[in-house]
């Protein structure tokens, strides 16, 4: 079911899975990518009787711009996703984050895990490597005038695409073609849409990811790690140190994918995410 919420900020779309009353699982990809990369994993979920609630985040790949003026740094990210969760009136909520979006995710649970009732994360940004690799010039880049633009519209170009510093690294299985063309489109097409997306990339910084990392201790909710084994930008020893700043931590690492595990093997991230969920209940989800 697609459906969209008006926030103080603009708008969010987003599609829903499963029972209305069943407990709420709510998913946050990363930059330059949509509901997509989560709708295999959601899908399944829905069918193990969980209520799956998949958007659309304004991190380059929505075709909703957000109100001018907003604030799309990650930390701000990480406000909007709160915002979110309080206009669908969630409690008890399974928060799962990937790439980007797991860096959010971090920070939403410690500043504001009102609403959470779970933490899962795969292969994601967290302390210095936010962001990884090659994107962490990128994201220097995106603040000087007109190189977001120029890199955008390489992304036309199906080589600059599958490059490393396109979509080349975060898969083991060669996506199609069409869908890192969609993802990548609103960016290229609309500067409203490549604003937000430049506010968002361009905002990442260590110092945010570090302060997230020096509060996880203290979370006092379960969180599961589901880890792609064969990602190079955030690979499995970035999961072992995420387990070790949790207090109750489950790590699952899977073989054969990268950083979008969720694409990758959607059978086994999801599969581990209902096994899981069914050994950590959680009081008062709606």
């Amino acid at each position: 079911m697609k459906l969209s919420v008006e926030l103080q900020s603009g708008t969010i779309h987003y599609v829903e899975y499963g029972d209305r009353d069943a407990e709420p699982v709510v998913f946050v990809h990363g930059f330059a990518v949509d509901r997509r990369l989560w709708e295999p994993v959601a899908q399944m979920l829905a069918t193990s009787g969980l209520r799956c609630i998949v958007p659309t985040w304004p991190f380059g790949s929505h075709t909703t711009a957000m109100k001018p003026g907003t604030d799309l740094t990650p930390p701000g990210a990480a406000r909007l996703v709160a915002d979110f969760l309080a206009a669908l009136d969630l409690a008890g909520v399974t928060i799962v984050g990937n790439d980007s979006g797991g860096a959010v995710t971090q920070m939403l649970v410690t500043t504001d895990p009102s609403r959470i009732g779970r933490l899962v994360l795969t292969n994601c940004d967290s302390f210095e490597n936010f962001p990884p690799g090659i994107f962490k010039p990128l994201g220097k880049a995106a603040k000087l005038p007109g190189a977001g633009f120029a890199l955008a519209q390489s992304m036309r170009f199906e080589p600059f695409l599958r490059a490393p510093f396109g979509y080349g690294a975060l898969s083991a299985n060669r996506l199609p073609t069409d869908l890192l063309r969609s993802f990548i489109a609103p960016l290229i097409h609309d500067k409203d849409v490549r604003r937000d997306a430049l506010e968002f990339f361009g905002g990442t910084d260590t110092r945010d990811t570090l302060a997230a990392a020096a509060r996880l201790p203290s979370l006092d909710v379960p969180a599961l790690l589901v880890w792609g084994q064969d990602d190079t930008l955030f690979p499995v020893s970035d999961a072992e140190r995420l387990q070790r700043n949790l207090a109750d931590c489950t790590l699952v690492l899977v073989p054969g994918a990268k950083t979008f595990v969720s694409l990758d093997q959607p059978d086994a991230v999801a599969d581990a995410i209902a096994t899981w969920v069914a050994a950590h209940p959680v009081v008062g989800a709606r």
